[in-house]
């Protein structure tokens, strides 16, 4: 298995620092409002990340932590006359919620950046006393960004390069010795929550939570580290000069980083009215769609998310799951007998379609490319599944596309979720029926009408010789 280590720039065999076990952290969303479609990225690849390791029998132990203690929470709190933990609270329910609707597994551990205070005053103060962080007057600790030598070979940035872009700021009444130095814990302003330390009454910098709960809950040294780009530089860059000089080891053997997702070719923002979160998104497809369309295109390259797309998605999708579909109706009136020698061939034909899936996944997970193979198989089922095959070779080929669609965590039951005007299922079972009692009875306007008001309602219906079949449209 390869993956891209944004830290050697290349490919690279994966081998975990532990046999058959996968330590994996991966920075989690700030809790002030709803989830928007960019931190849906990589809650979503990264968890297919972590369901293909599962399924080639590694034991994962994946931590994503909600930070929980944020100037954007502070802020909302304020703006809502209630407290910062109210806030963070709240919208990590919220948060929970969304990732469950798109079928993201919780972690291992979710820990929480405020229920580690403790463990980050101990980081600073191990990094005060190795002379890599100081306190200034104010109360302010700063890592000392040149006492980690290796500083910006995450990012690929020259810290000559970085110290020559602030050359030119004024540091009258600076407390830093150094501009490029960055906070570790930071004093108290008036209305803010806080925490006792031996510098100040204050709270942590962002960087040092990340570092502290990586090593609470995975271990001085990790296998991969995962998150968004925006985080390269200079959040994660940071994390390495922390973790490494506080516990003098490698902090992340891989690192892996998705790509920006835009809106209509456009860097997604207010101002601009193009911003979503995932609940907008819910109003008007299922979350299993956006899984799906996530997933169309490979982790690394930029992802454009429009209407159009999502519409070719939902399509995509469709196909699959009225191919599961048809499999199960075929396998109601299917023979109960053993696998012919003919079924038998056609099972090591559909095997090939396996193989391409894995070999995408092995490469870098190549989604787009595993996407691509299940529609093979799809197109292979459409063709070879009849109703004189076996019940046993029908069941073998869904549980096949089952199997690779559920590895990428994209659900293969249609949802039968009520919505504004429609419909459940009982319900539609419940015309279906009246619907063929009317035609024994040969009232054949009312078996017309119910056929046009569950049509109106987005359900077609299809007479077969099996009997009445609906879907949903």
């Amino acid at each position: 298995m390869k993956i891209y280590n944004t830290l050697s720039r290349k490919k690279e065999e994966f081998v975990p620092l532990e046999e058959g076990k996968v330590s994996m952290y991966v920075c989690g969303p700030t809790v002030y409002n709803l989830i928007h479609i960019g931190n849906a990225r990589p809650m979503i690849v990264f968890d297919t990340v972590r369901r293909y390791f599962e399924h080639k029998g590694y034991s994962v132990n994946y931590v994503s932590n909600f930070t929980d203690v944020d100037d954007k929470i502070i802020k909302k709190a304020n703006e809502e006359g209630v407290s910062a933990r109210e806030i963070s609270t709240k919208y990590i329910k919220e948060c929970k919620k969304d990732m469950e609707g798109m079928n993201v597994m919780p972690a291992t551990t979710h820990p929480l950046a405020t229920r580690e205070i403790d463990g980050m005053i101990d980081m600073i103060s191990t990094l005060i006393d190795k002379g890599n962080a100081y306190r200034a007057d104010d109360g302010t600790v700063y890592f000392r960004t040149k006492s980690f030598k290796e500083y910006g070979k995450l990012s690929g940035k020259n810290i000559e390069d970085l110290e020559s872009g602030h050359r030119d700021i004024k540091v009258t009444g600076e407390l830093k010795e150094d501009p490029l130095d960055f906070v570790l814990w930071k004093p108290k302003k008036e209305g803010e929550p806080f925490w006792e330390s031996p510098w100040s009454e204050g709270r942590p910098g962002w960087h040092i939570e990340c570092s502290v709960m990586a090593k609470k809950y995975l271990g001085d040294s990790i296998d991969i580290h995962a998150g968004g780009e925006d985080l390269i530089f200079p959040h994660h860059e940071n994390e390495i000069a922390q973790s490494e000089s506080a516990n003098g080891k490698i902090f992340s053997k891989y690192w892996m980083h998705n790509a920006f997702l835009k809106v209509d070719n456009e860097k997604m923002s207010k101002s601009l009215g193009n911003f979503f979160t995932v609940r907008d998104i819910e109003g008007h497809y299922d979350l299993n769609v956006l899984r799906f369309f996530m997933l169309s295109v490979h982790y690394r390259s930029p992802l454009n998310f429009s209407d159009e797309l999502m519409e070719s998605a939902k399509r995509g999708l469709d196909r699959i799951i009225n191919a599961c579909e048809n499999l199960k109706d075929l396998m109601e009136g299917a023979a109960e007998k053993g696998l012919t020698d003919d079924e038998k061939i056609k099972l090591d034909e559909a095997g090939t379609f396996r193989a391409k899936f894995e070999t995408a996944m092995e490469d870098d997970f190549n989604t787009a490319d595993a996407v691509s193979a299940v529609f093979e198989l799809v197109k292979w089922a459409n063709t070879n599944a009849r109703l004189d095959r076996s019940k046993e070779f029908l069941n073998m080929i869904l549980m096949e596309i089952n199997d690779l669609m559920d590895i990428l965590g994209v659900k293969t039951d249609r949802e039968e979720k009520s919505h504004e005007g429609g419909l459940e299922k009982s319900d539609i079972e419940a015309f279906i029926e009246e619907r063929k009692a009317a035609k024994k009875e040969k009232n054949f306007q009312r078996a017309d009408e119910i056929r046009d008001l569950l049509k109106a309602k987005g359900i077609i219906l299809e007479d077969t010789r099996e009997g009445t079949k609906w879907k949903r449209i």
